[in-house]
């Protein structure tokens, strides 16, 4: 079986509540209709319901009375969705006509409902640019406790089977934060950890990348990933970790047993933290379009519970496999 119909799978049996609040965008109400046809998860429209209905008729989409339909404008929880809007942003002077406001914009209800616990993650972006989809949960939902920084990871899912565990690795950070201290390098790492669990379904064997390898080099670049590996090994005892390490250490075994001796994580590696978002960019970019790689992703990683960005130029497929990420990491949380 390969990975992403291993993820759907997981994704059923895990039956999470997923909203999407594009629910009238034509790709994702299309997925939205497959999604509920393969019970990959149970999902929530945001959206006036005879405008997602309408439509749906319009596309034969013969599923969709299946979902929950929430309209912003007039649901039973409006007001209690208020008052905790209020009482959250209170501090940063969120008046309650403000939070009226609020409430009714889908992307603000989709994260108030996570908030709530009345849904287990949002899947959105096929029509909003990323700062629109992540802004509400920055606000409401929030990082791990212990986590203060959000980051992007992709599983590349790889045509030689030699690397990773037969051909699946996971690179991370290649989407959000350009230049992490140690502590926040440390706090990526251990969330990668987390996701490859989650989604992967496999035990993290994760290499802090650098370009030295165990003391090869000296330079303050260097240093900050010496100090992330220890921060990560402190923050999770569990995780199997090492670095720093140059990138051939970490996948080949006999380049790893020569550089790093000793070392359970050189030549075996299957995840990849790198040191910057543009070395983690520019890598899985790379390995993508040389090796021919499949890149799934971003998953973003961090949150308090699992909120993913699409790309606007997303197909419905990108959207059904996001969901179905996306209810394996609220299994995982």
């Amino acid at each position: 079986m390969d990975l992403l119909n291993q993820i759907k799978n997981n994704a059923k049996k895990h039956n999470k509540r997923i909203v999407l609040p594009e629910s009238t965008e034509e790709r994702t109400l299309k997925a939205a209709d497959e999604l509920l046809a393969e019970g990959i998860a149970q999902i929530i429209l945001t959206g006036n319901p005879e405008e997602i209905k309408h439509k749906a008729t319009e596309l034969s989409l013969s599923n969709i009375d299946k979902a929950l339909i929430i309209d912003p404008k007039n649901h039973v929880k409006k007001e209690e969705y208020i008052n905790l809007m209020v009482e959250i942003r209170k501090n940063k002077g969120l008046t309650r006509e403000d939070a009226a406001k609020l409430v009714e914009n889908p992307l603000y209800l989709a994260t108030i409902m996570i908030k709530n616990g009345d849904a287990d993650g949002e899947v959105a972006g096929a029509e909003n640019a990323t700062g629109d989809v992540l802004r509400p949960a920055f606000q409401y939902v929030k990082t791990k406790p212990g986590i203060s920084v959000v980051s992007g990871a992709f599983l590349m899912i790889l045509k030689d089977r030699q690397f990773g565990n037969n051909g699946l690795m996971v690179f991370a950070d290649c989407a959000v934060h350009p230049n992490p201290t140690d502590k926040e390098l440390a706090e990526i790492a251990v969330a990668t950890g987390a996701t490859t669990r989650a989604i992967a379904g496999i035990e993290p064997r994760i290499a802090m990348l650098s370009f030295s390898t165990k003391g090869s080099a000296k330079h303050e670049m260097v240093d900050k990933v010496v100090n992330a590996t220890k921060m990560a090994q402190e923050m999770d005892p569990s995780l199997k970790i090492d670095g720093e390490m140059q990138a051939d250490a970490a996948i080949v075994e006999a380049i790893g047993q020569k550089k790093a001796p000793g070392s359970e994580i050189a030549g075996k590696a299957n995840v990849l933290v790198f040191p910057t978002l543009e070395t983690g960019n520019i890598a899985y970019k790379l390995v993508q379009r040389m090796a021919g790689a499949e890149a799934v992703g971003p998953v973003l990683q961090g949150m308090a519970a699992p909120i993913n960005d699409l790309s606007r130029g997303c197909s419905v497929s990108d959207i059904v496999n996001l969901v179905a990420i996306t209810a394996n990491q609220a299994a995982g949380n």
